[in-house]
């Protein structure tokens, strides 16, 4: 196996087959060709010199590309576009001179690249659905195991384990409203020609705007799109690409804080992301488990997060109708943001299909921290049966509390507050009592039943929607 040239561990470590296809010299070049296919037809149907024998040739050979001697042509004219022109006419001698016709390079160029982009951001809502499906599961399953809840990572009042689950859902609803509404106004260049006034087309029509609008207007629906952009100059906005990788960078935001969360619970022994039978957490140290897959899904995120800026700058800096220093940046930065994603992606799906959590753990951590937060209701409870001094009962705690976390931060022992408590006549309460006060469930407020709203209420309307979507379970790269 030869192994002395760089290749990207996109492709080769973290991208799906699907998705390397979408970003694939078959599927960009196939495209290219479908594209002039359409363009041939087009202008037969308005009443170009174009006969029904050239476009069956140009489509016998829409898929058999013959990359040799495009490859050698491009040594020799130095433009790819025009190196593909002529090797489809080799191997289409009788339609070779209607390839192309009144088109630039853009026309080809630029609807494939948004054609790609929306197929793949298609293959994108179907990986997302699988990890909305995988969570809601598990968000539903453990919708009222109470849990030490934090802010600031400070222990906090305590939710659920699935409660909190609904908050990485609702990141992840929200980019597929940001993905479904990208998708809702997909539109092609069209062919518009080298400034974007469609002067070549308006020769060829003999002076007929109708034709030329009509032109756009079947290219787009043979092309499976609703419209092309109204205007442009030689290349459609690159604001748009801009746009697709603010998606795919909001969908880096949700994964990355995720993983973050997951990261956090494996080291509190809470819940852990999977671990293979045979899986080595350290070289040196065998018995350690590490998060390596939410710590990809955190690697992959940030590069995506910044691959974004590439977006913003080639817009910004595009000179009047056209500019090519967009080019070489655009084959960077679309396809490795889309197959990084993809990546991101699988393994969320992956973690989300396979949490492991450990009750017990959790029950222990939360009845350390109870105590202090139970005080407030033991506190009117005292005043509600005794008749006693809230402001009062409020010091004696204060007191008691600072008392209890000396013990925990200065000697390591444990909680004894509530003894602490049960022993001062003031509060009039038992310490068997005061275990009945303190059941975990008393404090989760809500989280259960907010749980089950969103489930019912948002998550399952959209897998619903989404039904048909077959949920993959992706194999994991090293």
């Amino acid at each position: 196996m030869v192994k002395d040239t760089y290749e990207s561990p996109l492709s080769a470590r973290y991208a799906s087959k699907e998705m390397k296809y979408i970003f694939s010299p078959d599927k960009k070049f196939r495209t290219w060709r479908k594209l002039w296919i359409a363009l041939a037809e087009s202008e037969k149907e308005l009443g170009l010199p174009i006969t029904q024998e050239q476009i069956d040739e140009l489509k016998a050979h829409a898929e058999d590309i013959n990359y040799d001697v495009a490859q050698e042509r491009e040594k020799i004219v130095r433009h790819d576009v025009m190196s593909h022109v002529y090797a489809y006419g080799v191997q289409c001698p009788n339609a070779k001179g209607i390839i192309h016709l009144g088109a630039t390079s853009c026309y080809v160029g630029d609807n494939t690249d948004i054609i790609i982009m929306t197929e793949g951001l298609k293959l994108i809502r179907n990986k997302l659905i699988t990890v909305i499906r995988n969570l809601s599961k598990f968000a539903d399953e453990y919708k009222a195991l109470p849990t030490l809840a934090f802010t600031h990572f400070q222990p906090a009042q305590p939710t659920t384990v699935g409660k909190r689950a609904t908050l990485w859902l609702q990141e992840l609803l929200m980019d597929l409203e940001d993905v479904e509404y990208q998708l809702s106004k997909a539109k092609l260049l069209g062919s518009k020609g080298t400034t974007g006034t469609q002067a070549s087309f308006l020769e060829l029509f003999d002076g007929d705007h109708e034709k030329c609008k009509m032109l756009d207007r079947k290219i787009a629906e043979k092309m499976g799109y609703k419209a092309c952009f109204p205007v442009s100059g030689q290349t459609y906005s690159r604001k748009l690409d801009s746009q697709f990788l603010n998606v795919l960078a909001g969908i880096a935001q949700s994964a990355a804080k995720f993983s973050n969360d997951i990261r956090l619970l494996q080291h509190l022994k809470e819940v852990e992301e999977p671990f293979e039978k045979n899986q080595i957490g350290s070289s040196a140290m065998a018995y350690k488990r590490n998060p390596m897959r939410s710590e990809r899904i955190g690697s992959l995120s940030r590069y995506v997060m910044v691959d974004v800026l590439n977006g913003y700058f080639t817009t910004a800096t595009q000179w009047f109708e056209r500019t090519l220093d967009d080019s070489a940046n655009k084959r960077l930065s679309i396809p490795e943001a889309f197959l990084a994603v993809d990546g991101i992606l699988s393994l969320y799906a992956n973690v989300a299909d396979g949490l492991v959590v450990y009750p017990k753990v959790i029950e222990q951590r939360l009845r350390k921290e109870l105590p202090f937060m139970a005080t407030e209701n033991i506190m009117m409870d005292a005043v509600k049966k005794r008749g006693a001094d809230r402001q009062q009962l409020h010091e004696k705690i204060r007191e008691h509390s600072m008392a209890a976390s000396k013990v925990i931060k200065e000697e390591g022992g444990e909680n004894d507050l509530l003894e602490r408590i049960a022993a001062d006549e003031a509060f009039g309460v038992t310490l068997e009592e005061l275990e009945h006060i303190l059941k975990p469930e008393n404090y989760t407020g809500r989280a259960k039943e907010q749980t089950e709203d969103f489930l019912n209420e948002c998550i399952k309307p959209v897998l619903e929607k989404y039904a048909d979507v077959e949920s993959d379970k992706p194999e994991i790269n090293v």
